[in-house]
């Protein structure tokens, strides 16, 4: 569906006709339109979770379709598959699992359902089908090439996260909201002229005069595209720069340069 144009360290560019299609076919939403099947949702729960920052982003993935085909959280076999072919069980290329990791499963069994939230918002019910212990050291491996505690995220992984993943369907009540402003997939597909070729630039990093440059370069290379400017946030690293900050970059960005560039599209 991608082919891909260029790999630097500032960020990746891929080009596609238009918004190309889902993966796996169609884009899902998990939300619960239904006032009262969301409220019998709700009352069914057996517990609440907490989430953390990590957790509420794939929560927002998951409900919006920026994980689609998933409908949840994966369960053991899929995980398993994941983890071993970047695969899915039904053989769609998906690069790393998506789970929710806790760390006491006492009392939960499945058919359960738990309350998801998010800094006291309510997000959405889990309906619990799968839950079991991962050997993260074989998911370190496999995903990121070590097991080396030096690796930030393998020691996130292995010394921080819960030892215990659960997974099963995801109904979503509400769009989790964070400090930064996001855009739902459905929003940013809007924002793309059908019939014209699409470039993405996905960068997590304040946005500078050189990335601007490469933005330029790249719409320049495929005549009369559309440049797509893809920042993703969420959790830093300690001593990183914050989340709301690097959007504010871009937003400053977009608001000096929308009349010179209007074939800019910013997500």
């Amino acid at each position: 569906r991608f082919v891909r144009q260029a790999k630097t360290e500032c960020g990746i560019h891929t080009r596609t006709t238009s918004a190309g299609a889902p993966h796996g076919g169609a884009l899902q939403d998990l939300i619960v339109k239904d006032a009262a099947q969301a409220k019998a949702l709700k009352s069914a729960c057996v517990r609440t979770i907490d989430l953390n920052e990590r957790q509420a982003c794939d929560v927002f993935c998951l409900v919006n379709g920026a994980f689609s085909p998933l409908q949840g959280f994966m369960d053991e076999t899929a995980y398993n598959s994941v983890v071993k072919d970047m695969r899915l069980p039904e053989k769609q290329l998906f690069g790393l699992p998506v789970t929710l990791d806790v760390q006491s499963i006492a009392g939960l069994k499945g058919g359960d359902k738990i309350l998801l939230k998010w800094e006291g918002q309510e997000v959405a019910v889990l309906d619990v089908s799968s839950i079991y212990k991962p050997n993260k050291v074989v998911e370190a491996k496999e995903c990121f090439g070590t097991s080396s505690l030096e690796h930030p995220t393998v020691y996130s992984l292995i010394a921080e996260q819960g030892q215990y993943y659960v997974g099963g369907k995801v109904h979503g009540l509400e769009s989790p909201k964070f400090k930064y402003p996001v855009m739902t997939p459905a929003q940013v597909r809007a924002t793309l002229p059908q019939g014209k070729e699409v470039v993405a630039f996905q960068n997590r990093n304040p946005i500078h005069r050189a990335h601007f440059e490469l933005l330029k370069c790249a719409q320049r290379d495929v005549a009369d595209s559309i440049l797509l400017v893809h920042p993703t946030c969420g959790p830093t690293q300690p001593g990183d720069i914050d989340g709301v900050v690097r959007i504010e970059t871009y937003e400053a960005l977009r608001k000096e340069t929308e009349k010179e560039y209007p074939m800019f599209r910013w997500a």
